[in-house]
């Protein structure tokens, strides 16, 4: 008999998924990774690292000059912090990123749990456990009075609590209560929160916009008409500045008041508006502003955020004909408002392009609203109108203004200057009612000064809804953090007593859902309002 021997077993080709299921599967943890709890913690605290730089640094859309100030004063690093957007941190694309992804993982991660807090709403208090004894806090007593007696007792002491009654072989009657389910709401309305402050938050920049405008304190109006009527503005990514919400207003005057060091103590300005209807009657409405007590249009807001200086001069010419101007100077320290600028003038009456631009004059300089001298050098002690007076070059010749380019109001063209097209021809220190007078008898006077207001307009049509979703989430916080979840089970049997006299025991256990110290006291008085105090051990 010969045996014939098995072929040895080949060795079982390991399993390899396809590459659509490799993918499917890489998607599906990222998914699940992505929406986790501690994800969202994670992103939440990168996106308060993030949002650090915002608060740190100077940042282009509050005020470009510091910013470009800060840039070159620091050299090879300010540059490097500019191309990474370290100066436009709430547009730029990696807080944009942080924040896209700290929505969807919120969105993700509160979807499923909702529906598993909607279920655990309904769901029904959990079985009276079997050895109540085993419980952290338990109680016992055998009352005289039968099961109903009893459970009439407990539905008075525990109305308000979630519970539910249930029987058990023998006759026994149990009651299961929770109660503290506002935790679990608040902590749900808390995210919820964070998500609805998120989400409108970046539907404001988008539909929100923001400008700021100078405005002189002599009756001089502004319109919300359009994006030229700003000096800057700042429009959200659906704004294009052809449907602002339209109103007009006239600033009346200004004033400040300083403390003896020479810190503001307020910034007011009396104004008239037209808002809405207002603009059809031609109706004009007072209000005084103040700083952090904006006027509230329709849609808009109108803070008052700065002031400054607005020297006035008169320039004589030798045939007697006279023009004066005053244009606002920009404050170089914040402290005391010294100012600079430059008023430009045109010579009237020359009819000749070539002769008018040669003999165009700029009076640029100094203001000192508290003038002080060092020597011959003219600064400012204090920001508030004492004594002013003017450190004025005047430079004649021809002033670029026809060239096409622009030019800051605030300065003149340097390369005019270097060509030698435009000369200086005098420098002077001059207070309020003093003139200079240039070589071909040219008169100059300073008039004395005005002051101009600066004002942001902003109009944000989501604010009510972050200011409700922020509310909500203090709310929701305060709720997950003092409310606490507790559990209370009373099982009552009957047993018969001596002489066919009624008689009942109670069981009373409970239980802390969350560590939080007070349960005891609290389960205590249950107890004793149930025990009534009788043979309880």
């Amino acid at each position: 008999m010969t045996t014939t021997e098995a072929p040895p077993a080949q060795p079982r080709k390991p399993y390899r998924p396809s590459p659509l299921k490799r993918v499917l599967a890489f998607l599906r943890n990222t998914w699940r990774g992505l929406t986790s709890m501690r994800t969202a913690l994670i992103l939440l605290f990168l996106l308060a690292l993030a949002a650090m730089p915002g608060a740190l640094l100077p940042q282009r859309v509050l005020n470009a000059t510091k910013t470009d100030e800060y840039i070159a004063a620091h050299g090879w690093w300010g540059e490097l912090l500019d191309r990474l957007q370290f100066f436009e941190v709430y547009s730029s694309v990696w807080f944009s990123a942080i924040y896209l992804l700290l929505m969807v993982s919120l969105i993700g991660c509160l979807t499923p749990r909702s529906f598993e807090f909607v279920k655990q709403m309904r769901a029904k208090p959990v079985l009276t456990p079997r050895n109540l004894a085993r419980m952290p806090h338990h109680r016992k007593a055998e009352l005289d009075g039968g099961v109903d007696d009893v459970l009439a007792t407990v539905r008075t002491r525990l109305r308000g609590w979630r519970r539910v009654e249930r029987e058990e072989p023998g006759g026994v009657r149990t009651v299961s209560a929770e109660r503290g389910y506002l935790r679990e709401t608040g902590n749900v309305i808390f995210h919820f929160g964070i998500l609805g402050v998120i989400v409108f938050f970046a539907l404001g920049k988008m539909y929100s916009y923001e400008g700021d405008v100078l405005v002189q304190a002599d009756g001089s109006s502004f319109c919300n008409s359009g994006i030229y009527a700003y000096d800057n503005f700042r429009p959200g990514l659906s704004i294009d500045g052809t449907s602002l919400t339209p109103f007009c207003l006239k600033v009346d005057g200004f004033k400040a008041g300083y403390t003896a060091d020479g810190q503001p103590e307020h910034y007011e300005s009396d104004i008239q508006y037209q808002a809405g209807a207002d603009l059809d009657s031609g109706t004009w409405r007072p209000y005084h502003l103040e700083v952090n007590e904006p006027l509230r249009t329709d849609g808009d807001r109108v803070y008052l955020i700065n002031h400054g200086y607005t020297p006035a001069f008169t320039v004589t010419y030798p045939d007697g004909k006279s023009r004066t101007m005053s244009t606002q100077w920009r404050p170089v320290n914040p402290q005391t408002y010294l100012s600079e600028g430059a008023t430009k003038f045109d010579e009237p009456g020359i009819g000749d392009s070539a002769q008018r631009r040669s003999r165009q004059i700029a009076v640029t300089g100094l203001f000192a609203p508290t003038p002080f001298l060092h020597g011959n050098v003219l600064t400012s002690i204090a920001p508030g109108l004492k004594d002013p007076k003017v450190a004025v070059d005047v430079l004649r010749g021809d002033l670029g203004l026809d060239t096409g380019k622009p030019q800051s109001i605030y300065e003149v063209d340097q390369q005019m200057v270097d060509d030698g097209r435009l000369k200086k021809v005098a420098r002077e220190n001059l207070a309020v009612g003093q003139s200079i007078a240039l070589d071909d008898g040219t008169k100059i006077r300073f008039d004395g000064v005005k002051q101009w207001v600066m004002l942001q307009v902003s109009h944000d049509p989501t604010q009510v809804y972050v200011l409700v979703f922020a509310v909500a989430m203090l709310l929701g916080l305060a709720a997950s953090l003092l409310v606490k979840r507790r559990r209370v089970w009373v099982r009552v049997t009957p047993v018969d007593g001596a002489e066919d006299v009624r008689r009942t025991v109670v069981e009373v256990g409970g239980l802390a859902r969350t560590d939080q110290a007070g349960y005891g006291e609290e389960f205590t008085r249950i107890a004793r309002d149930l025990l009534d105090g009788k043979n309880g051990n």
